[in-house]
């Protein structure tokens, strides 16, 4: 059986880097009172970073001649951004007539870019993104509320 050149202590540092930066993003929403909260961003992130960490452990063993594990880690991100497209589209669908949940929606398909961020080890680039995310969602919320809206 093929062995990660990834340590384990450093999958582990990548998986709870975006499950700490996804929580950041789901407290925001969870405090707003929107359907998608902490647990759920948090899921979202670390099942991101998981099969980013998978599809690195396949095209680590392809890179060492095992011809079973033959691989596009593009098509993995793929994959990934799909399957969050639909928890996105939930939380939108789920207002039923009125078109709310939209900034839900995005937030939780940033916790996914955050979690395939932290899964390839670039946790610098996952921090970056969650501040600028959280300045959108609270900064320019609390901007658009009291500015554009009155």
């Amino acid at each position: 059986m093929f062995e990660s050149e990834i340590p384990a202590m450093d999958m582990m540092i990548r998986l709870l880097m975006a499950a700490g930066l996804a929580l950041v993003l789901g407290l925001e929403r969870e405090l707003r009172g929107k359907p998608a909260g902490l647990r759920s961003h948090m899921l979202v992130s670390v099942g991101a970073a998981t099969f980013t960490l998978i599809g690195l452990h396949i095209l680590m063993a392809t890179a060492q001649g095992d011809p079973s594990a033959r691989i596009d880690p593009s098509r993995i991100v793929q994959g990934i951004v799909g399957g969050i497209g639909f928890l996105g589209a939930g939380c939108i669908i789920q207002s039923r007539g009125n078109v709310q949940g939209i900034t839900t929606g995005a937030s939780i398909w940033i916790a996914g870019a955050i979690g395939v961020a932290c899964g390839v080890g670039t946790l610098a680039l996952a921090s970056m993104v969650t501040v600028l995310a959280l300045i959108i969602v609270v900064i320019l919320g609390r901007f658009e509320r009291e500015v554009i809206e009155d």
